[in-house]
């Protein structure tokens, strides 16, 4: 068949006669295991030569790159070699040039230049102590110890104390102490009246403004009106000093608590003599029977004191503190615990250690709070079923700052729990100390202990003379 005949042979025609040559199929050949790394070169470009006038050339610090390619001075040797000028400590001298240089037989083998122990200070074995600091030793089976058998639980614990050493520490007289903790309200007591009577007539004026200092003070209605009248008294139109002014108040502050001032005494036909404290939170409770508790140790007394404050984790630690400072075992329960469950085993306890005084803290209690106040009954019912006599005491601990609010706490801690007695504390926090004077009036319960300050001897027995020239800023006379 003709060329022109082939089969295409119109295509040909138009597009040209001849079909064009292809070329030869290339054989594939298989992949190079390792690639090889193809370098790439890239056109240098050179950049324009800056004039010679440039600013740029003449400046500091721009380099110049018409030259920098031939400047070499500024680049540093490799760290493979020596540079200039410096010896190389791998070149072999000039006399060993050619010589055989093997090791010496018996000769310490010195590890290679770099390594761990080419430095002498480390030692030639330093290299091979870093790696192998790090190998895991082989495990070894310990044998299990046999189990301890766990003893049943303790509802009621009694924590013994451990032996004490005594501690000397400077004691100061009670009538400093005392001064000292009420100068807050004698202070606020005189600055009045010395600005009331310096210089001016007794009138009624003045009189109404002592009556008023005094009532700031918390010393109450009734008392501030009969103080007022009695430095009036015989003494109108006429000027009076401030000293004549602050004996007539500390006469009158006598007058009103001295039939309170009452010292606390053991019963020891009672045994054991149960002290129950009573109190709102933050009044000082726990504290108090840790102090009062150093105090009848010290008369001679055998004691044991009772946890009774089981809502606070606090409170149980703090009395063992008290616990360890007196020497007097403590009982107590965990946190949560009932708390008139505790009381009556810190009774049976007491008595099977013939201990003579037994004193149960409490919670802490609003006045305002019946599901509170019925609780505190309940420990006074389960404490009457073993002696129907006990507690023997119930001392309301007060916290001076209060002020009036203190009225109240009396009134209806008296109805739950017929309070015994008062115990002061914080006198040295306030400046209305005064308020010990209108619960007398009113109340007339029995002061046994004031507190003046944090250490143990700042709760001392409560006396109506000292109290009254104290608040009154006069000497003990």
């Amino acid at each position: 068949m003709s060329e022109d005949k082939r089969p295409g042979w119109l295509l040909r025609k138009m597009f040209g006669t001849k079909e064009e040559e292809r070329p030869a199929p290339v054989p594939v050949q298989p992949p190079d295991p390792k690639p090889v790394a193809k370098t790439i070169v890239e056109p240098v470009v050179e950049p324009a030569a800056l004039p010679v006038d440039s600013p740029a050339s003449l400046s500091e610090g721009q380099p110049d790159f018409a030259t920098a390619a031939t400047d070499i001075s500024h680049v540093p040797p490799p760290p493979s070699e020596p540079g200039e000028g410096t010896p190389d400590k791998n070149a072999i001298p000039d006399e060993l040039e050619g010589a055989d240089l093997q090791p010496v037989e018996g000769a310490e083998e010195r590890p290679p230049a770099g390594t761990a122990g080419d430095d002498p200070a480390r030692g030639a074995e330093a290299a091979d102590t870093t790696s192998q600091a790090f190998a895991p030793e082989p495990a070894q089976a310990v044998p299990l110890a046999p189990r301890p058998e766990l003893e049943p639980e303790v509802s009621t614990q009694i924590f013994m104390p451990e032996p004490d050493a005594a501690s000397e520490e400077p004691t100061r007289g009670w009538w400093s102490r005392l001064t000292g903790g009420m100068k807050r309200t004698s202070s606020a007591l005189t600055e009045r009246v010395t600005g009331l009577f310096t210089k001016r007539k007794l009138d009624a004026d003045t009189l109404e403004e002592l009556e008023d200092a005094l009532i700031q003070a918390d010393f109450g209605i009734e008392t501030a009106t009969r103080i007022s009248e009695a430095v009036g008294k015989g003494r109108y139109e006429k000027g009076i000093s401030p000293d004549a002014v602050r004996e007539i108040l500390a006469a009158e502050v006598e007058r009103a608590l001295a039939p309170v001032a009452i010292p606390f005494r053991i019963d020891t036909s009672k045994k054991p003599f149960v002290i129950l404290m009573i109190g709102v939170n933050g009044a000082g409770k726990t504290t108090t029977i840790g102090k009062l508790a150093l105090k009848l140790k010290a008369e001679g007394h055998s004691l044991m004191l009772a946890a009774g404050d089981t809502f606070r984790a606090a409170a149980i630690e703090q009395l063992k503190v008290w616990g360890q400072r007196t020497q007097t075992p403590v009982i107590a329960r965990a946190q949560g615990a009932d708390a008139a469950g505790l009381a009556f085993d810190a009774y049976e306890a007491a008595k099977a250690q013939g201990s003579d005084v037994l004193l149960i803290d409490t919670a802490g209690r609003l006045q305002n709070k019946a599901g509170l106040m019925a609780e505190l009954e309940k420990i006074l019912r389960v404490i009457r079923k073993i002696d129907p006599q006990a507690p023997h005491a119930v001392l309301l601990v007060l916290d001076a700052t209060v002020g009036q609010n203190a009225l109240s706490q009396v009134e209806l801690f008296s109805k739950a729990a017929n309070v015994t007695g008062l115990v002061m504390t914080k006198l040295d926090g306030t400046a209305r100390g005064g308020i010990l004077v209108a619960l007398a009036a009113k109340f007339g319960l029995p002061v046994h202990f004031i507190g003046v300050g944090e250490g143990v001897e700042d709760l001392e027995p409560f006396a109506a003379r000292d109290f009254a020239r104290a608040i009154a800023g006069l000497d003990a006379g």
